[in-house]
């Protein structure tokens, strides 16, 4: 429940037809189980007291008095348990027959929603027996008490609002207008369908696909708990497919026929942060509806589902390759215009031979083909200095050859020593002063190659570096077109790989795995015997670690206790806690003292759900102060 987490579950009890006494304990020993696996919502199937395949069976009075009777003892059975529970019945108001959803928690009922669409071809007839919902919502009397009763119910927990059920049951889903979409509009951040929907063949993928499209465009976690073992055979079989998703993805699902529950924690801080940011989730009045509140103790939930620790880079390899594809056709779609439209006769690269200059590089060069000019008219300059080994600038020829560039070697030592000298800076001094000179000599010495030749500047920082600051103001910083400002550096490496497996003759391909395994540097402090002495992931941290966090709190808005929560779950074994947790300080204090650098960024494309961009996605005041963020780490 912390961290706004919900155990949930999706489980099919295993049914004898009509008999309500041997289905209401096969119900208790699946609430048992769902216990024991700390469930706090636990959605069962359709009728499941009765069993769905009854027929004229539910026009019987002492089958309809047994599920009453049935229901009391489920309702026993959850006393003292922090779960609700919903449960299938057919149960009369005001002496007509409907199909119902029984919430219940904690000893008690809360409500009953009938099911609103009434499927009455092929093989169900349920109108032969059932009522749909009435417009308006009433009270019905179970065992002598009133309980709310109606399609428009919400069930909200009141210590954790973000917390708000609506239930449909089965043929709901198919209509035209799902009740589920009203439930969300007006609060629903979960939505729980009780089912009885028979297998046939395709049956299950169409079942998933509207699962996960009604999460998915109401931006809600979707339970679907469906029918299964000891259901009548005469005409139809049931697989018991239970499915849990969340905002289009599938979290969990069983096997076919297997009879296993599925688990997992739907995210409701999630999917409220979700709605608050898309502003074309527009929400109805709750006039309609009766709201009923519970409470629940906000304990613990242990993960179980997935969380990503790259989630920026998919995890199927086809996938992948198809998304490196795409980015670099963008990047490439993207400089293309800036060049025709400046007219300019060059695309300039500084090429250092590390990644980010070597997918510019790349980008520059298809953006030449796409426009039919020659490679040639890119031009890769680099510039050695204090710093630069022998690997590095050996890289940055070796591909400008490879790729039929104009290459131009301009060593700026003698240059940024006149300039140091010039200021008065003692040379044997490794400050900041001594770093930043070395940038941003390298920068006016493009920017000036680009005026020569009459061109344009190609940026090459990446989205980790404009998170972390990680670039000199007004050196590496600056450019005319920043191709790779919204791929983040886990991503690069996947791009390049690509290019290099896919795209790449072996030649090129050699190159490009070599830039793949040199350490990430600036390389501007001098080393010994011309290895990598300034190493970047040991000064601000580990990329894939700031990727993390980047993502969760950019893309969802999560906190900081919440983002290092998960980061702990999906880096276990990698870092420890306290890695984790100097990271991700280290994080928050460089985001926010950085923002100077990104309120003035250069144009580039964006090509995945997140950017920097003071123009596009993200508007930050660069003197926000970052106190209650650190503040809450500290209490960790």
């Amino acid at each position: 429940m912390r961290h706004g987490f919900i155990k949930a579950a999706a489980a099919t009890p295993k049914v004898c037809v009509a008999n309500t006494k041997e289905n209401s304990k096969n119900i208790i020993k699946v609430i048992k189980k769902a216990k024991d696996k700390d469930v706090k919502l636990l959605v069962l199937p359709e009728l499941c007291l009765t069993a769905y395949t009854c027929g004229d069976l539910f026009l019987q009075s002492s089958l309809l008095s047994g599920a009453v009777d049935g229901l009391k003892e489920v309702v026993k059975a959850s006393e003292g348990l922090d779960m609700l529970i919903i449960v299938g019945a057919p149960l009369i108001y005001k002496t007509k027959l409907y199909n119902c959803a029984t919430v219940i928690y904690n000893g008690d009922i809360l409500g009953v929603v009938p099911k609103s669409y009434l499927p009455n071809y092929n093989e169900f007839y349920e109108k032969r027996h059932f009522n749909s919902a009435p417009k308006e919502n009433g009270n019905i009397y179970i065992d002598g008490k009133a309980y709310p009763f109606g399609a428009a119910l919400l069930f909200r927990c009141s210590n954790m609002p973000e917390f708000t059920l609506a239930v449909e049951i089965c043929e709901d889903l198919w209509a035209t207008t799902p009740p589920s979409s009203m439930h969300a509009l007006v609060g629903a951040t979960v939505i729980a369908n009780l089912s009885a929907s028979d297998e046939t063949v395709g049956k299950a993928d169409y079942r998933v696909s509207l699962v996960k499209g009604q999460s998915a465009r109401f931006l809600c976690g979707y339970l679907f708990a469906d029918a299964g073992e000891g259901e009548s055979t005469t005409d139809m079989v049931f697989a018991g497919h239970n499915i849990i998703a969340e905002n289009g993805i599938i979290l969990n699902q069983n096997e076919l026929f297997d009879g296993k529950m599925a688990i997992s924690e739907i995210d409701v801080s999630r999917m409220a942060e979700e709605r608050r940011r898309n502003t074309s989730f527009e929400t109805a009045d709750e006039n309609k509806y009766t709201v009923v509140n519970f409470e629940m103790p906000l304990t613990e939930t242990k993960l179980t589902r997935e969380v990503k620790k790259y989630p920026f880079v998919l995890e199927d390899i086809k996938e992948r390759e198809s998304r490196a594809k795409l980015i670099i056709r963008i990047q490439g779609e993207g400089l293309k215009k800036r060049i025709a439209h400046a007219k300019s006769k060059t695309a300039v690269v500084g090429i250092s031979g590390g990644l980010d200059s070597c997918l510019a590089l790349l980008v520059a060069v298809r953006a030449m083909k796409e426009l039919s000019r020659p490679t040639t008219d890119v031009v890769a300059v680099t510039m050695p200095c204090f710093g630069t080994t022998s690997r590095t600038k050996s890289n940055a020829q070796k591909l400008s050859e490879c790729l039929n560039v104009t290459f131009r070697d301009i060593d700026i030592t003698k240059s940024v020593k006149s300039h140091l000298n010039d200021i008065g800076h003692d040379i044997d001094n490794l400050n900041v002063v001594y770093e930043n000179a070395q940038a941003r000599e390298r920068t006016q010495v493009l920017m000036d190659i680009a005026n020569q030749m009459g061109g344009l500047v190609v940026g090459t920082g990446d989205l980790s570096e404009l998170a972390l600051g990680w670039a000199t103001y007004n050196g590496d910083h600056m450019s005319m077109y920043g191709v790779n400002a919204s791929v983040p550096k886990t991503l690069v490496r996947h791009i390049i790989k690509y290019v290099a497996d896919e795209e790449a003759d072996e030649q090129l391909s050699d190159i490009l795995n070599d830039i793949l395994d040199t350490p990430v540097s600036p390389e501007l402090l001098p080393g010994k015997d011309g290895e990598i002495s300034q190493k970047t992931e040991d000064i601000v941290g580990p990329y894939e670690l700031h990727d993390f966090f980047l993502y969760n709190i950019l893309r969802f808005g999560f906190s900081p206790s919440k983002v290092y929560k998960l980061a702990v779950y999906a880096f276990n074994g990698d870092y420890t806690e306290k890695e984790i947790l100097k990271w991700l300080k280290n994080f928050y204090k460089r985001f926010f003292a950085q923002q100077f650098k990104r309120s003035c960024l250069p144009d580039g494309p964006k090509v995945g759900t997140i950017t920097l961009s003071p123009r596009a996605d993200f508007r930050m005041p660069s003197d926000a102060s970052s106190e209650i963020w650190l503040d809450e780490l500290s209490k960790l």
